[in-house]
């Protein structure tokens, strides 16, 4: 692709006066790690390979399912059999073939974490269980990278970055995890397809804003109810 269509592709984020041409080429040279390429990180890495990441990791250890497709919006119909990953990888090259994409098939765990997460300039937890987003946020800590936390349950989300610039990170908010046993989840509750959406689109949103330097609000989580359309945004 020449340097024109290059412009051309990203002109609607260069205008922005607060990004311009240094923080897309910001954007460019950036290494984000996206823990999960399920209903979160389907649109996580959707907006973030569109806006043109220069290196994009995805680590998931799961095959896509019929039942994954009204919410994780990357794979498709023929996926359905296939590494989450391999159908991640494939989505991305259709879309932008200038992000250089790192599949990790296999799941996070403490044997691996600090070698993979090391890598990487920003982590964006989209995982489904609390002992990964805990492992994920302490090592964040460990390391000292800035961490991009969302979660989702039936009409309800929340988002927050931790870890960033001094800021707090998850136990300062939540010191224990809960058991996982005891937290119904999407496969017994549900969740709208759209939701993961829309605090995908947050979590993606604050990313790039993290990169390019624009204002990320620390020490607060937002939480959407979707149901009755409610935003509230508490300190902590």
């Amino acid at each position: 692709m020449k340097s024109n269509d290059t412009f051309s592709r990203y002109s609607r984020q260069i205008f922005i006066d607060e990004i311009g041409l240094e923080g897309q080429r910001k954007i460019k040279a950036s290494k984000v790690l996206i823990v999960g390429a399920g209903g979160l990180g389907s649109p996580v890495i959707q907006y973030l390979a569109a806006a043109g990441i220069g290196t994009l990791g995805v680590a998931d250890s799961d095959t896509v399912e019929l039942h994954n497709l009204n919410r994780q919006i990357i794979h498709t119909e023929n996926s359905v059999g296939s590494s989450k990953v391999k159908s991640a990888s494939r989505f991305v090259e259709a879309l932008n073939h200038q992000v250089k994409f790192i599949g990790i098939e296999c799941k996070i765990d403490e044997s691996n974490v600090e070698e993979i997460m090391s890598q990487y300039d920003i982590v964006i937890d989209c995982s489904d269980n609390f002992t990964s987003r805990y492992l994920i946020n302490d090592t964040c800590v460990q390391l000292e990278k800035p961490l991009v936390y969302g979660s989702i349950k039936g009409f309800s989300g929340q988002t927050a970055v931790f870890n960033f610039k001094g800021s707090k990170n998850l136990r300062d908010l939540f010191p224990e995890p809960p058991f996982d046993e005891d937290i119904p989840d999407c496969d017994s509750l549900g969740v709208l397809g759209t939701l993961p959406g829309i605090i995908g689109s947050m979590m993606a949103h604050q990313t790039l804003k993290m990169i390019t330097d624009l204002p990320v609000s620390l020490n607060q989580i937002t939480l959407i109810d979707t149901l009755n359309w409610r935003f509230e945004t508490l300190s902590f």
